[in-house]
C-alpha cells in the first residue's frame, strides 16, 4: 500500500522480537509486557453515589423534592430582592456600579502590564517598582 492510498491499516503491529516478550504495539504506543486493560481497574464515576436511604436521582420523589427546593431559593431570594429595594437600592445603580469595576479591573490590568514592562526593561521586579509609584502591595 502506498502513500496516500486509502487501504486499510493494520491493527496490530507486533513485531515476532516483541511478541515474544509478550509485549504489543499498538499504533506508536507499547504496551509493557503482561500489562493490559484489566490491570487499569474498573471505571469509578467521578459523580458519587448516592447514600443509603436517598434516591438516584432518576425518581419522579427526587424531582418533586428538587422543584421544592428550587421553589425556597427562589422565595428566598426575592425577599433579598424586596429587602434591598426597601433599603434604596435600585437595580440601574447595580448595573452601573459593575460597569464602573469592570472598567477599574481594565485599567488596573494596563497597569500592572506596564509594570512588568518596565520592570523588565530596568532589570527589576514589579515589587521593586512600587514605592517609586506610590503604590501598596495591595493595590
Amino acid at each position: 500500500v502506498g502513500e496516500g492510498s486509502a487501504g486499510p491499516r493494520p491493527r496490530s503491529l507486533e513485531t515476532g522480537a516483541h511478541r515474544a516478550q509478550g509485549g504489543r504495539v499498538w499504533g506508536s504506543r507499547r504496551t509493557e509486557p503482561g500489562l493490559n486493560r484489566s490491570y487499569r481497574g474498573t471505571f469509578r464515576s467521578p459523580r458519587p453515589s448516592p447514600k443509603s436511604g436517598q434516591t438516584d436521582g432518576t425518581g419522579e420523589e427526587s424531582l418533586h423534592f428538587d422543584i421544592q427546593k428550587l421553589k425556597e431559593k427562589n422565595d428566598m431570594l426575592d425577599k433579598e430582592i424586596s429587602q434591598l429595594i426597601s433599603e434604596g437600592y435600585r437595580v440601574d445603580e447595580l448595573e452601573d456600579h459593575i460597569a464602573q469595576l469592570h472598567e477599574y479591573n481594565d485599567i488596573k490590568d494596563i497597569g500592572q502590564m506596564l509594570l512588568g514592562k518596565l520592570a523588565v526593561i530596568r532589570g527589576v521586579t514589579t515589587k521593586d517598582l512600587y514605592p517609586e509609584f506610590g503604590l501598596d502591595m495591595n493595590d
